[in-house]
């Protein structure tokens, strides 16, 4: 029999969860506490009047490590950091070789890596995007292949079983994945958990894999786990990356690219 616990004692436990982890779901409290939704959401809702959270759809998180970049939209991220982000895209897709087939993940910074395919034939390539499907199909020099599923309005891509399940049809040269937060020990998260599963099987379905992302990313934390970093073969990433970053992830076998500021 699951102990009951009493209400000064689920927000205590809760304030814990979210020191500890940054983010907690509505799903992982009902089940701790064997509570209904109603009741986790008033016992979050308290909490969040009392200035010590802040509740999003599928939780809460710690107003501390609370990452708003995690809740923008896509035409908001790509206001950030965006001259670091057409670097780091233009170098990313100096790794890809006429005839190759590649897997685009979506964001902002893997759009980066699309627009800069410049004369490459003969491509194939994956994406869960819908604006990288459909930049890249108005150009109509290449084999699109866009992932079907559930959509996603805040990222403008598809997730869900439909997408996860198509890839199974797919192996692929290289992938590139849009990283919003990295943690060299903890490794690669994303706020939405169907994006999470998505990216894991991206990973499976590729002979090698590029993560790119602004060094912002560094030494954050998401809710939704995706991948150790040691899945990585490559990393694109701008001048802010530290040595001890850099060193870490060499460290590992991983291959570190950065792209500079022309001077």
């Amino acid at each position: 029999m699951k102990r009951r616990y009493s209400l000064k004692e689920r927000q205590t436990l809760i304030l814990q969860m979210l020191n500890e982890n940054g983010r907690v779901s509505i799903n992982d409290l009902m089940e701790k506490f064997s509570i209904s939704e109603v009741s986790v959401r008033k016992d979050l809702a308290s909490l969040e009047e009392k200035k010590l959270l802040l509740r999003v759809k599928s939780g809460a998180v710690n107003l501390q490590q609370y990452n708003e970049s995690d809740e923008f939209s896509l035409a908001k991220k790509s206001l950030k950091h965006a001259e670091e982000k057409k670097r780091i895209g233009k170098l990313a897709a100096s790794l890809i070789h006429d005839n190759d087939t590649i897997i685009i993940d979506s964001g902002t910074t893997t759009m980066e890596v699309a627009k800069s395919l410049g004369d490459l034939k003969h491509l194939t390539i994956i994406t869960n995007s819908l604006s990288i499907a459909h930049y890249l199909s108005q150009l109509d020099k290449y084999s699109v292949i866009a992932l079907g599923g559930q959509i996603r309005t805040t990222s403008e891509s598809t997730v869900g079983l439909i997408a996860e399940n198509s890839l199974n049809n797919y192996y692929c040269d290289i992938l590139f994945l849009g990283v919003d937060s990295i943690n060299l020990e903890k490794g690669m998260s994303t706020p939405n958990i169907e994006e999470a599963s998505l990216n894991q099987k991206m990973i499976k379905s590729a002979e090698k894999v590029v993560a790119v992302f602004d060094s912002s990313k560094f030494e954050k934390r998401s809710f939704a786990f995706i991948a150790n970093i040691d899945e990585l073969d490559t990393v694109v990433t701008d001048e802010g990356i530290t040595e001890e970053q850099k060193d870490y992830l060499e460290s590992k076998g991983i291959e570190v690219l950065i792209a500079r500021a022309e001077e």
